[in-house]
């Protein structure tokens, strides 16, 4: 957030001197810049064949049938990576997590529920929420909001006794953004950051440049949890699928998670569903690696599994409707 309190637009570059230190202590992983002006995918991304999806991307690629199989698949490994985690002894378990896809929250309660299995060392971060204009949380009144999404969705629905305690269910905070780096540093890291992915290739609300703005890669995969103004092609699919095209009741500004705690997480594990993620899975899997498609930076992480439905790996051809 800038001096005067509104969101920042504007990527600023700094100079290191060796190897970048994270808030854990842990040496951040570099990307190699170079600068970007809204820089064109080639069509050869946009051409690959379903079976091809993922090959020389460095990311592990899953295809499920539906968007029910995705969701049980996200639950399933959410399950997975906490009792991995607890079985390599970490005291405290950090998930970043989205809301978007859903459903995977309902199972992962139910879960809990069904075997007793407690998420009291679970520390949740969630990627990020709408904000009002005057840059406080929409109201939990509020059909938008995300925070009334996990309440009815996970911890409504969690047996209290297997809930981890409400200082380890955090949202990043628009008047003090820092406040998630301090919570992950205290944890120790980050386990798995879980995500999903926008039509403009953004992880969290981790929009890319505007037209005109120009952001060299490491510059953009070191940008942390911050306040910012969301992109009219983001604002523009939300409506899409949140508000049935009213994009005037999509909030202009939100908080998120920065790519900084993104890529410096263990793991990173992407879950795609919608129809209109054929293209952006082939710019994000096999076009260039750029800030102009924020999640082709995931392509210089080393464990990285990005699981589909079978709709999205379909070549994104024009049809009208």
């Amino acid at each position: 957030m800038s001096a005067t309190g509104r969101p920042e637009r504007e990527y600023r570059s700094a100079q290191h001197e060796g190897s970048p230190v994270s808030a854990t202590g842990r040496p951040e992983r570099e990307y190699r810049s170079a600068q970007h002006e809204g820089s064109p995918v080639s069509n050869d991304a946009l051409r690959v064949p379903p079976e091809q999806l993922g090959a020389g991307s460095g990311c592990r690629c899953e295809v499920v049938a539906d968007g029910e199989a995705l969701t049980r698949h996200f639950a399933a490994t959410m399950v997975a990576e906490f009792r991995a985690a607890k079985d390599r002894a970490r005291a405290q378990v950090v998930f970043i997590v989205p809301v978007g896809p859903i459903g995977q929250f309902e199972l992962l309660a139910q879960h809990c529920n069904e075997t007793r299995l407690s998420l009291a060392d679970l520390v949740l971060i969630n990627m990020d929420e709408y904000l009002t204009p005057g840059g406080d949380y929409v109201p939990l009144d509020d059909p938008l909001s995300f925070r009334a999404h996990m309440e009815r969705a996970l911890w409504s629905r969690l047996d209290p006794a297997l809930a981890p305690p409400p200082a380890h269910r955090h949202f990043p905070d628009p008047r003090d953004p820092q406040a998630t780096g301090r919570l992950i540093e205290r944890c120790g890291g980050v386990d798995v950051a879980f995500g999903g992915v926008g039509i403009t290739g953004h992880l969290a609300f981790n929009d890319p440049p505007e037209p005109g703005e120009t952001v060299d890669e490491q510059s953009f995969a070191n940008l942390p949890t911050r306040v910012v103004e969301l992109n009219r092609e983001t604002r523009t699919i939300n409506a899409v699928t949140a508000t049935r095209g009213n994009i005037d009741r999509i909030p202009r500004s939100a908080v998120t998670v920065g790519m900084k705690e993104i890529l410096a997480a263990t793991k990173i594990r992407l879950y795609l569903n919608r129809y209109w993620q054929c293209a952006i899975v082939r710019k994000m899997l096999h076009g260039p690696i750029t800030a102009a498609v924020p999640a082709s930076l995931v392509r210089r992480h080393p464990d990285v599994a990005v699981t589909m439905t079978a709709e999205v790996t379909q070549l994104p051809e024009p049809v009208l409707r």
